[in-house]
């Protein structure tokens, strides 16, 4: 059974380096995700998640509530994208940063709340997906995380099983995703 988000920040904060492992590998696509989505680019993405991650590690002690640690990454992945693009503007045009930092209007409507919940979404789904056996996460990654599904033949090569299967088998394995999610075991 998979460790909870709770059971997690507790045994990192315990300095166990598989627990980071694992935190990080649960939540480095929303994180990043999330990055990409206020506008930034590959490289600056890649800085904020640095930046979630390095924050999460000198702070972890002090989250009072680890059980929503989700939360806290989509917060302060927020708040890291702002900065950077902030610091982008007024470095675009000459400006120096000073003072506080100021979230504006322009900046919450980069990242509207629907557009966090539909990412929370993803990952929970993605991270469904991840949690089932080898050939349904095959199966339904082929089908559905590529952006042009290969043929039923090619489908049916790969995870060697016959074509006439691969929609029966979809059937199961779209039924164990949903079980998945409405357990809410991710």
């Amino acid at each position: 059974m998979e460790q909870s988000d709770e059971a997690l920040v507790q045994a990192c904060r315990a300095g166990s380096q598989a627990a980071w492992e694992l935190l990080v590998e649960r939540y480095q696509r929303l994180v990043f995700s999330i990055a990409r989505h206020t506008g930034l680019d590959q490289e600056q993405s890649a800085d904020v998640f640095q930046r979630v991650f390095t924050t999460l590690v000198e702070r972890v002690d002090r989250i009072e509530q680890p059980a929503s640690i989700r939360s806290w990454l989509i917060t302060t992945t927020r708040h890291e994208a702002w900065r950077l693009s902030r610091q982008e503007r007024a470095r675009r045009h000459g400006a120096e940063q000073e003072g506080p930092l100021e979230i504006s209007q322009a900046d919450e409507a980069q990242m509207p709340d629907i557009l966090i919940m539909r990412l929370e979404e993803q990952h929970m789904v993605y991270s469904a997906v991840q949690a089932l056996n080898e050939r349904c996460r095959g199966l339904l990654i082929m089908l559905f995380y590529q952006a042009e599904p290969p043929p039923y033949a090619d489908i049916a090569a790969a995870l060697q099983m016959s074509e006439g299967s691969i929609g029966p088998t979809r059937a199961r394995c779209l039924k164990k995703l949903r079980q998945l999610l409405e357990d809410g075991g991710i």
